[in-house]
Order: C-alpha cells, then sequence, then structure tokens
C-alpha cells in the first residue's frame, strides 16, 4: 500500500492530524472519507513494484508471440495502457494523491498459457507510487484481455480459460533525498 494508505502504526503512513479510526489513515475520528495530509512529510525517493498474470488458452499465447492478433501488437498496447494508467492513477482511485512520475518500467513475461506483467514506478515525493503500479498492471493486462477477447471465446460467448489472477505489490522502497 501507498505509505498514505498503511495502517496507523505501520511506518510513515500515520496520518498527520492523529484522525486514524482504527489504523485507517482515509477516515477522520467522526468516520468521515479524507485525503490524508502528507504535506509534512519529507521528500523522498521511492520506487514500488507489482506484478499480476493473465491466463490465456496457448493458441492465444501463440497468437500473441507471432504478432497474429487482429487488432495489433499486443504487448505494444498493453504497455502503453500499463503507462497511462500509472499516470493517471490519481484520477481513478478516490483521494488517491497526484505525484510526480519520475519513471515507469513495464516488463512482460510470456509463457505457455499466460502473460505476467511486472511494472516497476518511480517518484519522488511525499508519499507511496504502490498504487500506480497495481493500476498499471491490472490496466495492462485489461488491455491484453482486450485484445485477445475474440480469440478466447468460446461458443456461448463466455471466456471460461481467461482470467487475471495473483496481482500483487512485490517490492517497495523508499530512501531520503540526500542517502
Amino acid at each position: 500500500m501507498s505509505d498514505e494508505r498503511e495502517a496507523a502504526g505501520g511506518g510513515d503512513g500515520a496520518a498527520t492530524d492523529g484522525a486514524a479510526t482504527e489504523g485507517l489513515t482515509h477516515t477522520d475520528d467522526s468516520g468521515e472519507v479524507r485525503m490524508v495530509d502528507v504535506g509534512a512529510k519529507p521528500d523522498t525517493s521511492r520506487r514500488a513494484v507489482a506484478r499480476g498474470e493473465i491466463r490465456l488458452t496457448p493458441s492465444t499465447i501463440a497468437a500473441v508471440e507471432a504478432d497474429e492478433v487482429g487488432k495489433g501488437d499486443v504487448l505494444a498496447t498493453a504497455r502503453i495502457g500499463a503507462v497511462q494508467a500509472v499516470k493517471h492513477t490519481w484520477e481513478t482511485i478516490p483521494m488517491c494523491h497526484q505525484i510526480p512520475i519520475t519513471n515507469v518500467d513495464t516488463d512482460f513475461a510470456v509463457g505457455d498459457d499466460r502473460i505476467e506483467l511486472t511494472v516497476a514506478v518511480e517518484t519522488t515525493g511525499k508519499t507511496g507510487c504502490e498504487m500506480e503500479a497495481l493500476e498499471g498492471v491490472t490496466t495492462g493486462l485489461n488491455t491484453v484481455w482486450d485484445m485477445v477477447k475474440a480469440a478466447e471465446k468460446d461458443a456461448d460467448g463466455g471466456y471460461p480459460d481467461t482470467r487475471i489472477s495473483d496481482v500483487e505489490v512485490v517490492e517497495k522502497e523508499k530512501r531520503a533525498l540526500d542517502e
């Protein structure tokens, strides 16, 4: 979780005004939802890495690898979607701070029946970038699904072999700017 989303007492994510309710930093003493005030926190260098995967049929994987999907280059398009999602996270997640993104790296690993996407996000600021990394992963994988859905659809119009799973934050770093 981003620092402003961590439970109070769990590190630098504690609410600065002491208004956390049972460890929730996005509510005040009366239970009202609010954006966490991070103004007093020092700027630090931060990095978060998230990953997830989409399961696909082997024939769809082969089409992706051969660049034979009718909608175009699946992984290139998913990479663009992931980066765009990182940059717009603050617009889609309520109470999420708009942060300066300094770098986004995406990495796809294609297996026999799945594509794994790892997104690393870097920022310099007062709050973390885990939500941005997670948004990059989920949107990137949703983009893959959108591009291959015709190949994945069964006779009834469903997607019995397709699923996005195992989305998680796998790394989080924070260091003072003078280190």
